[in-house]
């Protein structure tokens, strides 16, 4: 899974300061699932709208087990009730497949080569024990544009909050 090649799969032609929100799964979804959920977020953002007007939307399942949505904002600014919108989709998603998707506290890594949850009071021992270490890819959820996302978005987990979190130095 190569950093690159996941940040080509974001879509074209919306500016860099589009906005992300990231939801992560608290379990993998199956191939029937993320071509459902795939197809529900394709409805949504086609019909995504702020105040009546259309919102160019995008989303997708990443690693099997996290949806990105993108709102390109460049025309349309993502209003309070639009954003509320995108939220309803995902806790309806959430409801649907008995998953978790707001647990700000599981953290992703790329750990030899597939997508792991670890619970951020772990990763110092996963540290400790050589599970993950400082150049593990980290999945950084708390960027919030396209642009920040192409290069934020999986970084070491050296470069991280969480390093500093855990009361460890690079």
């Amino acid at each position: 899974m190569e950093p690159n090649n996941i940040i080509q799969q974001l879509p074209a032609g919306f500016a860099p300061e589009s906005r992300v929100w990231i939801y992560q799964s608290s379990r993998p979804f199956s191939e029937k699932e993320i071509s459902e959920i795939e197809e529900q977020l394709h409805q949504f953002t086609s019909q995504w709208n702020a105040h009546g007007t259309p919102v160019k939307g995008w989303g997708k399942v990443f690693f099997g087990q996290v949806i990105v949505l993108i709102a390109d904002e460049s025309e349309t600014h993502v209003s309070g009730c639009s954003t509320d919108s995108s939220v309803r989709i995902i806790k309806s998603i959430e409801r649907q497949y008995e998953v978790n998707l707001f647990d700000r506290l599981l953290l992703g890594f790329i750990v030899k080569g597939d997508f792991q949850l670890l619970p951020l009071q772990q990763v110092a021992y996963a540290l400790e024990k050589g599970y993950i270490s400082k150049d593990t890819l980290y999945l950084n959820n708390t960027v919030l544009t396209k642009g920040e996302m192409e290069t934020k978005w999986l970084i070491p987990l050296k470069d991280s909050w969480v390093m500093q979190r855990i009361g460890q130095t690079a």
